[in-house]
């Protein structure tokens, strides 16, 4: 393995499994095919990033029966791991414990819904990590959608997850790990349907190509079936 490993944390898009959240205004089957096409474009730009710096390509899909199945689905540069844990905790502890055990000696593990997480992101984290311990990078929603460390650390995710304290639990674990952590600029992830609005914002700004270029098929799908919501009453 290379010394260094980027792993997608994902779910099978299955109705009624993912996105529940953007359920309504979209339908269980739009939210899924939603966020398939939105984990597509995630695996595409991850690997491309794996490729270019080196690193090893990971997708830990949960739930674990889906491992076998979504192989023929993603980029052939990734190695697919169920992900393994009571809770969200546990199973990215695993994962980043596996990817240790493989020989990486800084693990990147980012989410699959935050859309516009481009290479200067995750090279900005590489970097940090020579010279601290714990890099993350925050949602909008107090919690984040990058972590990177230089190898796992027992208790740093003994909180409580899919919460806006998130970020702040994580901190005040690493704190009291002795951890030197250093914080990215914020971005967004997509968990309701009104998060869209700023992905449309994101679409439309300075940073126009790159989103673009990032997300092809999400955009396209929300394109085809005309899902975004108004950009100022946020009403679909």
């Amino acid at each position: 393995m290379s010394a260094a490993a980027l792993i997608v944390f994902a779910k099978d898009p299955v109705p009624g499994r993912v996105k529940t959240r953007m359920v309504p205004p979209f339908s269980p089957r739009q939210a899924a095919d939603f966020y398939a096409a939105l984990l597509e474009d995630v695996l595409e730009a991850s690997s491309e990033f794996a490729r270019a710096a080196g690193l090893a390509a990971v997708l830990a899909i949960h739930p674990p029966r889906a491992a076998r199945s979504i192989v023929a689905r993603v980029p052939t540069d990734f190695r697919v791991i169920a992900q393994r844990g009571a809770n969200l905790g546990q199973r990215m502890d695993f994962a980043m414990r596996d990817a240790a055990a493989g020989g990486a000696s800084r693990i990147l593990l980012r989410g699959s819904d935050s859309p516009v997480l481009d290479a200067d992101r995750f090279t900005e984290a590489l970097e940090a990590l020579d010279d601290v311990e714990l890099v993350v990078s925050p949602d909008l929603d107090g919690g984040y959608n990058l972590i990177g460390l230089r190898q796992p650390v027992t208790g740093l995710f003994d909180h409580p997850m899919s919460t806006r304290t998130v970020l702040e639990d994580t901190l005040a674990n690493a704190t009291e790990l002795g951890l030197t952590s250093r914080i990215q600029q914020p971005s967004f992830d997509i968990d309701t349907a009104e998060d869209l609005v700023l992905l449309r914002e994101a679409r439309s700004g300075p940073a126009s190509a790159v989103v673009e270029r990032l997300c092809p098929n999400a955009l396209a799908y929300l394109d085809a079936h005309e899902l975004w919501p108004d950009t100022e009453s946020r009403q679909f």
